[in-house]
């Protein structure tokens, strides 16, 4: 029987747990923790709301750019998934011909099933991933192997300094099977990390073993010295990170919280990618993961900063169900989505999706100083004043469709309105702040005190209180 094709992604999620052994499921769908940041990345995007404009006469477009060095298809990179030939005996391979049909680059993970010189010789656009090992003499070596074997770009992992406590891969008592190792290491190497577990699952103990905890900028550094290649650092949620990175050579930084699979309480990317985005400016390459699903979420990622994105998980459905074929469809599906969504907002290249107006989470409001923070009171129901204790120090970090996952305790239910308005850079002005103004208006406190204007139940523009 024919495999049918795929309407939505969604499609190959459940596809793809019934043909997966549970435990293997449950180590490409599970996260850190209790996984509320897998369920949060994909609750963000979609909170997000365009503005579509009109009469703009999109019968001609295009979703072609340019990532890097490489020219693509569309506005996608297939990120790095450890062991691929979990899913499919063809693993890495049928993932880079995939890519190679859809014209989009594939970022090969270190911990690859399949030798990297072997996956090169698929062709097509591709990057190695890195983490930052132990032995700096082995950093170099993959450094000049990909050198020698045509890649792009390097990709440094930079948020696992240790491996999250993942609780499904625990629960399943999750291990590699024997026939499947990390291809670009040595069978010494991968022999002690099995015997590795370090409390975690088998696949923790190549991690534990071989992985520095260490890492800081002079070693971005000494990498970016190493190579003439572009270097992306993955795994970046504040904007000052973003700078550094910018300064130390950085050409790409990647908006990510490891798709929710370190951190059970990380940020939603699309809480921190304006602020991202406005930190570096043009200085180097935005790109977003944590939640594609659709070409709308790849057309909000764009609107709210991203150059372009990378897509985990779906890609790894894709593998499960049909190998290279159904990766392939995936990623056409992925930009007939974008097509049609460019379209229906104006957008004749993905370049106009700068200019559209989100409605949706806001940019988090960072606390600069490097002093511990303080200790902020719960706000008092009589409270409808700024506290000047708490001047300064709210931060956003998503506003969801059930309310507002606060980074810090907000200082006052009254203070909503103002900081939370100031906190939108000027290079995010599209980004609007009309449902943090909906749940302030819910929430705010009943005072006889309060504002005349507190009342009105007209949108706030931004452009009114950007400047104050």
């Amino acid at each position: 029987m024919s495999r049918p094709v795929p309407v939505c992604l969604e499609d190959l999620s459940a596809a793809a747990a019934s043909l997966l052994p549970a435990d293997v499921w449950g180590y490409v769908a599970g996260g850190a923790g209790d996984e509320s940041t897998v369920h949060l990345n994909t609750e963000a995007l979609r909170a997000i709301r365009l503005v579509p404009r009109v009469l703009a006469d999109v019968s001609r477009r295009s979703t072609r750019g340019e990532l890097l060095r490489d020219s693509c298809a569309l506005p996608v990179a297939i990120a790095p998934m450890a062991y691929q030939k979990l899913l499919h005996p063809d693993g890495e391979n049928a993932m880079a011909r995939a890519a190679k049909r859809a014209g989009v680059p594939f970022v090969l993970p270190m911990l690859s099933s399949v030798a990297l010189e072997e996956v090169a010789a698929v062709g097509g656009a591709l990057w190695l991933q890195l983490y930052w090992l132990r032995d700096r003499g082995q950093t170099r070596e993959l450094i000049q192997r990909a050198e020698a074997a045509g890649v792009g770009a390097l990709m440094l992992t930079a948020d696992m300094p240790v491996m999250g406590r993942r609780l499904r891969d625990l629960r399943c008592g999750f291990s590699l099977p024997d026939h499947i190792h990390a291809a670009n290491f040595g069978a010494e190497q991968n022999a002690a990390a099995r015997e590795r577990h370090e409390g975690n699952s088998a696949i923790a103990g190549h991690t534990a073993l071989t992985f520095d905890p260490s890492l800081n900028w002079s070693d971005v550094e000494w990498l970016r010295a190493q190579t003439s290649l572009p270097l992306v650092v993955k795994g970046i949620l504040h904007p000052q990170d973003a700078t550094r990175a910018a300064e130390v050579g950085a050409d790409a930084v990647v908006v990510s919280n490891h798709g929710g699979r370190q951190l059970d309480r990380s940020v939603a990317g699309t809480a921190v990618l304006p602020r991202v985005r406005d930190a570096v400016g043009d200085r180097c390459t935005v790109l977003f993961d944590g939640g594609i699903r659709s070409g709308s979420d790849i057309l909000c990622a764009l609107a709210l900063g991203a150059d372009a994105v990378l897509v985990g998980r779906p890609a790894l459905w894709a593998l499960a169900v049909g190998a290279e074929e159904a990766v392939a469809e995936a990623l056409e599906l992925l930009r007939a989505e974008l097509d049609t969504a460019m379209a229906i907002t104006g957008c004749r290249t993905v370049g106009d999706a700068r200019a559209l107006t989100v409605l949706g989470p806001l940019p988090c409001q960072y606390q600069v100083s490097t002093a511990a923070p303080a200790v902020i009171p719960p706000p008092t129901a009589a409270s409808s004043t700024r506290s000047p204790r708490s001047k300064g120090r709210s931060s956003c970090a998503a506003c969801s469709v059930s309310g507002i996952d606060a980074a810090t305790v907000l200082p006052s239910r009254g203070a909503v309105k103002t900081t939370l308005a100031r906190s939108i850079p000027a290079r995010s002005a599209n980004v609007s702040i009309s449902l943090v103004l909906a749940w302030w208006r819910t929430n705010r406190p009943m005072s006889s005190s309060r504002s005349p204007h507190s009342s009105s139940t007209s949108p706030v523009s931004l452009s009114s209180t950007e400047s104050a």
